[in-house]
C-alpha cells in the first residue's frame, strides 16, 4: 500500500520485451491517472493509500498506449543538443533553428540576418565570447518579445479587474513561469527560444493565477475558455526545448 504521507513511490513492469519504469505521486483525486512526459518519464498520480498492485494493474492495462506515447516523444531526442558555440551549429530563436557563423571584427556584436546568426568577437573568436554575446542577445530579445506577449494577452483578462503585472526575467531550471502573490510574472529566459504563440501560452497559464491561485477545476476552466488549444502548445513547447 501506498502509505498517505508517501511523496514518491517508484516501480516498474514488463510489457513484452520492454520494462516499463513509474513514478507515483500521491494527489488529492479519487481516480488513477496515467501521464507519458516527453522525457519518456511515466508519472501515475493516485489517490492516497492506493495498493500498489491496483497501480501496476492499470499500467499493464494501459502497457500499449504507454509505449506508443514513449516511441512518439523519443523521436524527437535529442531535442536540444549541447551547444558549444562554435560556427555551423544552430541555435533557436522563437521556435525556428539559425546556424551559427563566428568571426573576428572590430566589435563584439550578434546579429540575425538572412537567416544566419552573425556573431562578431572583438580581436580574437573564443567559444566562451560567443556564448557572452549570445546570451546577451537572447536577454535582449526575450525583454522585448515578452513585453509584447503580455500587450497580446492582456485583454482577455481586463474584465476581471485585476492589475497588470510587470515580468521579470531569470533562468529557472523547473518553470517556465510563475505568477507571485504580489503580482510580478517571471517568465525563464529560455522561453524566448520557443514560437510566439507558445510564449503566450505560458503568460495565459500564469494570468489565469490572477483569478484562482491554485490549479483547480476552474483555473483550467478559465485557461480552456482562453486559449483552448493550450495543451497542444504545452506540448510543442515541451519538444521544442529540452
Amino acid at each position: 500500500m501506498l502509505a498517505a504521507d508517501t511523496n514518491l513511490s517508484r516501480g516498474s513492469i514488463r510489457y513484452g520485451r520492454r520494462v516499463i519504469d513509474y513514478t507515483c505521486l500521491p494527489a488529492n483525486r479519487k481516480t488513477l491517472e496515467i501521464a507519458v512526459h516527453p522525457d519518456a518519464s511515466v508519472v501515475v498520480k493516485v489517490p492516497a493509500g492506493t495498493e500498489v498492485e491496483a497501480v501496476e494493474a492499470k499500467l499493464r492495462k494501459r502497457a500499449r498506449w504507454i509505449v506508443r506515447q514513449q516511441d512518439y516523444f523519443q523521436q524527437f531526442n535529442p531535442r536540444t543538443p549541447q551547444r558549444h558555440y562554435i560556427g555551423g551549429e544552430t541555435h533557436l530563436y522563437l521556435g525556428k533553428q539559425y546556424q551559427l557563423k563566428v568571426e573576428a571584427g572590430e566589435e563584439n556584436k550578434v546579429r540575425l540576418k538572412n537567416g544566419v546568426f552573425e556573431v562578431s568577437c572583438w580581436q580574437k573568436v573564443a567559444p566562451h565570447m560567443t556564448k557572452r554575446l549570445m546570451e546577451r542577445w537572447y536577454a535582449e530579445k526575450a525583454a522585448e518579445q515578452f513585453a509584447q506577449s503580455l500587450e497580446r494577452c492582456w485583454p482577455g483578462f481586463k474584465r476581471y479587474g485585476c492589475h497588470k503585472p510587470s515580468i521579470v526575467i531569470q533562468r529557472m531550471r523547473k518553470r517556465w513561469g510563475s505568477l507571485s502573490e504580489t503580482g510580478t510574472l517571471t517568465l525563464n529566459a529560455e522561453l524566448v527560444k520557443a514560437p510566439k504563440e507558445c510564449i503566450d501560452y505560458v503568460v495565459i497559464h500564469e494570468l489565469c493565477h490572477l483569478k484562482y491561485y491554485n490549479h483547480s477545476p476552474a483555473f483550467y476552466g478559465l485557461l480552456e475558455a482562453q486559449l483552448p488549444e493550450w495543451r497542444a502548445l504545452k506540448l510543442r513547447l515541451e519538444l521544442t526545448i529540452a
